[in-house]
């Protein structure tokens, strides 16, 4: 039966929720989760198992969340089932419904996904129209957004010189999904090798100064989904600029 793990969803349906057999009576089950577990076999069946079960966990979750029930009595059947090599439905027949299922399943996230960026591009101009209105935020031709917190008096950065900067980056909604200040030390970077938004607003800074960017999600990264940042999101930081080095000017060509 190895043909069928082609597709995603046949791992989960034919490795299963649990370990159990579907003839184990309820005294069994419960005298089987409550097991010591001392020898390494034990351990191992016992990994073996609950990795699946954990695996399975979170499959399920999504697919209820998208709107599609699962009957978990039928998956342990089914599993049971796989075990005991009697499976109700032929290999051909059930690489047709997991294939039907996967494919129904890419849809819903298209569309859930579709939709979430449609709602983050709104809710994004809302909070930059918003913001823009606020004393003391200033609007560049490119459409960031920035304020003076601290304003410093040293050198300024250009987009060839590596800065060193402390910053705390969160979604208009507050959500935080970056910070230096949680790892406990600066970075340093060349300006021109991150979001345009950083590029630009970074150059805006003199050396001890403390910025308020907000970056339009064209300016930073789009209608991308970067797992802690969903698509088309305007993103929010707050930068301290601590120092600059400065690119080597670049070497004349010799004399011919």
């Amino acid at each position: 039966m190895k043909s069928i793990f082609k597709y995603s969803l046949v791992a989960l349906a034919l490795t299963g929720l649990t370990a159990c057999n579907q003839e184990q009576d309820t005294q069994a089950v419960a005298a089987t989760t409550s097991t010591t577990l001392t020898t390494p076999e034990q351990k191992e069946s016992y990994s073996i198992g609950a990795s699946i079960g954990a695996y399975m966990s979170g499959h399920i979750a999504e697919q209820e969340t998208l709107g599609m029930p699962v009957d978990k009595q039928l998956i342990i059947e089914g599993f049971s089932n796989g075990l005991s090599n009697e499976l109700k439905l032929t290999e051909e027949e059930m690489q047709t419904v997991l294939q039907s299922l996967d494919e129904k399943l890419n849809e819903k996230r298209m569309a859930e996904a579709k939709a979430l960026a449609e709602k983050a591009a709104a809710d994004s101009q809302a909070f930059l129209a918003e913001n823009a209105k606020k004393e003391g935020v200033k609007v560049t031709d490119s459409g960031l957004q920035y304020e003076v917190l601290v304003q410093g008096d040293g050198a300024m950065p250009s987009a060839e010189d590596t800065v060193e900067v402390n910053y705390l980056g969160t979604l208009t909604d507050g959500t935080k999904f970056d910070s230096s200040y949680d790892r406990g030390e600066p970075i340093k970077f060349p300006l021109n090798r991150v979001i345009p938004g950083w590029t630009e607003g970074v150059q805006l800074m003199n050396v001890g100064s403390k910025f308020k960017f907000v970056i339009p999600a064209e300016l930073a990264y789009g209608d991308r989904d970067t797992g802690t940042i969903p698509p088309n999101s305007t993103l929010v930081f707050e930068v301290e600029l601590l120092g600059v080095d400065k690119a080597e000017a670049p070497e004349a060509p010799a004399a011919q």
